[in-house]
């Protein structure tokens, strides 16, 4: 068996949250499902210690649910956890928006803009799970623009506890051309400094989440 990086890299444990990201919004380790030590660490062919570590990452993204003296399991959000989480993602979004508009700098402007143009350019034919991330840091990054700090982090949390029921809402949508329109809307509203304009953007690309959620959630029941 091979790793995912040599034993001795300072990011090796970093390395290995990676691999085990991927495979958890991907479904290859389904939601529910326990992190057992002993198997993944045989599987990856590595210790139970960066294993460990690797696990700790991916619990502060919220993927992952720690367990005192049991194997952590996979998180899985019902449909009124998600929605929950939603509501307050939405208030502090449209909160970071408009300091965005108020506080951000010019390089930050263009450095949003720049992550827009990498979702546009490779949402088609580039690696799903690359251009989320992608998708994502720009949306962080819009908030992190405000310079608040407070509402950045509480954001990032509330980010990072949807961050795989997010992924696989966006892998099934069929609304891109309107998400890509409205990345447009609220770089050039950004850009203006155009803080009504940029809420009805980011208001109907919040909207679109709210339905790709729905519709997700209609077709786990419709499968079960």
């Amino acid at each position: 068996m091979t790793s995912a990086a040599p034993p001795d890299s300072a990011t090796f444990p970093a390395a290995i949250a990676d691999r085990l990201r991927r495979e958890i919004l991907t479904g290859a380790i389904a939601p529910g499902s326990p992190i057992k030590e002993r198997d993944h660490a045989e599987r990856l062919g590595i210790s139970r210690t960066p294993l460990r570590e690797a696990v700790r990452i991916l619990a502060k993204e919220g993927l992952v649910t720690l367990r005192p003296l049991r194997s952590p399991l996979v998180t899985d959000l019902t449909r009124a956890e998600a929605m929950d989480e939603v509501a307050v993602l939405r208030l502090l979004e449209l909160a970071g928006g408009e300091l965005a508009c108020a506080n951000a700098t010019e390089a930050e402007i263009a450095a949003i803009a720049a992550l827009a143009r990498a979702v546009e350019d490779n949402h088609a034919t580039g690696d799903k799970v690359e251009v989320f991330d992608i998708d994502m840091r720009m949306h962080r990054a819009i908030v992190a623009a405000g310079h608040n700090a407070a509402l950045s982090r509480s954001y990032g949390e509330y980010l990072a506890r949807l961050w795989r029921i997010r992924f696989l809402s966006a892998r099934r949508r069929s609304d891109a051309a309107q998400v890509l329109a409205a990345h447009r809307g609220m770089v050039d509203a950004l850009a203006a400094r155009d803080w009504p304009a940029m809420r009805a953007h980011m208001e109907s690309h919040l909207d679109g989440l709210v339905r790709n959620l729905d519709a997700h959630f209609s077709d786990d029941d419709a499968e079960a």
